[in-house]
């Protein structure tokens, strides 16, 4: 990065090793634009077109420094393009057909970002943007391309942190709960109509006043579940209730949600999106680098990371509006995957994020193959662009040629024809100047970027991850009670209590027919001993015996006499 405010005086910058691509000597040659002689005296085009252009790139303030113009066939690294940094929240656009050096270029802009002490963000789907973390390697293509271009290499890596969506491949793992996440952006990524809405945001109240946290995706599918059964359907029965065919709508949904692997991504410990705002030590931003190789195949799981990500930054950090630079820049490499067979309420959401999260100092680059790949609402949004090589093979990559031509501003290029024979590691660049206005269109050779151009060895990523300090605070997946543990508690009990109470039920049941078996059963026969005692000549028999023998004793007491006859 470059404060120079003299076009005349190349910028320094450093370079990496496997500079083939953003750094190798051009593949064809560019008519009127792609160098094929030496650079010609800086006075011989003094006041020509070349030094109206490198004028508009002048600017007073820091900037970042992109590459030298191409101009007639020539390098001219007197004329240097650059970009304010203080602009950089003004969003951006990298495109370029395969291998003509996207990558390279983010690299090269991220790195010269850190450098200003400006935490930046990086969203590797291919897996070849850890190299930013290690030095470059000096090579004959690098010192080539750095004579050329006037750039002073050395190498030089950046301070770097890996990320990845909740554990899936190599990184500090990035969770978010339900809760944080919350009812309007699930709805969203559930694709729910506005009475779905609705009733999910009634689902969510109803855990939040009870105490139900909604952790991962479980807990809700518990709440929901709940809701409709005998004993939750009142709960919710005061505002509005929660119908069973809105309910299964909502679980259905929320099934094949999972199926994209997003349970991975909701759960604890919750990831604070205020890390990616990190400085390292020395005053250089921490590049995050978001690994997302091992989820390409899981592109609703990426652009819901993406929605929550954005939408968290944006309600967290205050209004600043415009600073000398940004404080955090986003790159999302690979950005048609991100949009492809994405939800009109996923567009709608980028764009508005795109739209409102400038005043927060968060500048977001996509970095695609072409620019039909991003929705025109955020194209529009994106105000410096650096584009590399179009093809046009085939009539749909005419077509999409011309349309790029268009939304550039006026220029002294034949665009159509020069975009069709840039070279690897060249572009066609406008950007915002520090007033706000677009700069000249500019034909650069880039300069190569200054740290390592592919991939790190996995065991040096490995280690890069496991030695970091936020590994400890978010490697270890936590499942603490939540919703779902206390309703299939309070559900155990209820089954419990109501078997328990059947079972009562039962048992008096028995006891009662019991009694009642007994009251109507028949009295059995008297023995032939119950059946003489019971008879009345036994009885009388025992009267007249009692009588006589009453008498006798009477005598013997009282000394009667016998009565003679």
């Amino acid at each position: 990065m470059s404060e120079s405010t003299d076009p005349e005086v190349p910028a320094g910058r450093t370079v990496p090793p496997d500079a083939a691509e953003a750094a190798g000597a051009p593949d064809a040659a560019a008519a009127p634009t792609t160098p094929t002689t030496p650079a010609p005296p800086a006075a011989a085009d003094a006041t020509g077109p070349a030094a109206t252009i490198a004028a508009g790139y002048a600017f007073t303030g820091p900037a970042l420094d992109l590459g030298a113009l191409l101009w007639d066939g020539h390098v001219l690294p007197e004329r240097q393009i650059r970009i304010p940094l203080s602009m950089l929240n003004r969003h951006g656009l990298v495109a370029g057909a395969t291998g003509t050096g996207k990558t390279k270029t983010l690299q090269l802009i991220a790195e010269q970002l850190s450098a200003g002490g400006v935490p930046v963000f990086l969203a590797d789907i291919k897996g070849d943007v850890s190299g930013i973390s290690a030095p470059g390697t000096a090579n004959e293509t690098v010192a080539q391309r750095a004579k050329e271009v006037g750039q002073q290499w050395e190498p030089t890596g950046c301070p770097s942190e890996f990320y990845s969506l909740g554990g899936i491949g190599t990184g500090i793992p990035v969770r978010s709960t339900v809760t944080a996440f919350g009812p309007v952006l699930m709805s969203k990524v559930l694709q729910l109509n506005q009475t779905q809405e609705q009733s999910l945001g009634l689902i969510f109240h109803y855990a939040d006043t009870k105490g139900l946290e909604l952790i991962d995706l479980k807990d809700l599918r518990a709440v929901v579940a709940f809701l409709v059964s005998d004993q939750g359907k009142p709960e919710l029965k005061g505002i509005g209730g929660l119908s069973t065919v809105t309910a299964g709508v909502i679980l259905r949904a929320l099934t094949a949600f999972e199926q994209q692997g997003a349970a991975e991504f909701f759960g604890e410990p919750e990831f604070d999106t205020s890390e990616f705002l990190r400085t390292a030590a020395d005053g250089r931003g921490v590049v995050s680098v978001l690994e997302l190789q091992a989820v390409q195949d899981k592109p609703q799981l990426f652009s819901t990371f993406l929605m929550w990500l954005l939408a968290d930054l944006y309600t967290d950090l205050p209004e600043v509006g415009d600073l000398e630079k940004p404080k955090l820049v986003f790159f999302f490499d690979e950005a048609h995957l991100l949009f492809n067979d994405a939800s009109k309420a996923f567009l709608d959401s980028v764009t508005q994020t795109v739209r409102l999260i400038r005043s927060k100092g968060i500048g977001v680059f996509f970095v695609t193959q072409t620019p039909k790949d991003v929705p025109a609402d955020v194209l529009a949004q994106l105000g410096n662009r650096v584009q590399h090589a179009l093809r046009a093979f085939t009539p749909d990559d005419a077509k999409a040629l011309k349309a790029t031509v268009k939304t550039f501003p006026h220029s002294a290029y034949d665009l159509e024809e020069l975009l069709t024979q840039l070279g690897t590691g060249e572009a066609v660049i406008t950007v915002l100047s520090e007033k706000g206005a677009p700069t000249p269109v500019a034909a650069t050779r880039l300069c190569a970027p200054q740290s390592l151009m592919g991939p790190v060895e996995p065991t040096a990523l490995d280690q890069a991850v496991k030695s970091s300090m936020l590994y400890s605070r978010y490697a270890q997946p936590v499942d603490r009670e939540s919703a779902y543990e206390k309703i299939s508690a309070e559900q155990a009990a209820a089954e419990a209590q109501a078997e328990a109470a059947a079972a009562a039920a039962e048992a008096e049941k028995q006891a009662k027919a019991a009694e009642k078996a007994a009251r109507s059963a028949p009295k059995p026969d008297p023995s032939l001993a119950q059946q003489v005692v019971g008879s009345g000549l036994f009885r009388s028999l025992a009267r007249s015996i009692g009588t006589q023998v009453g008498r006798e004793i009477s005598r013997s007491i009282f000394g009667t006499a016998r009565r003679r006859r």
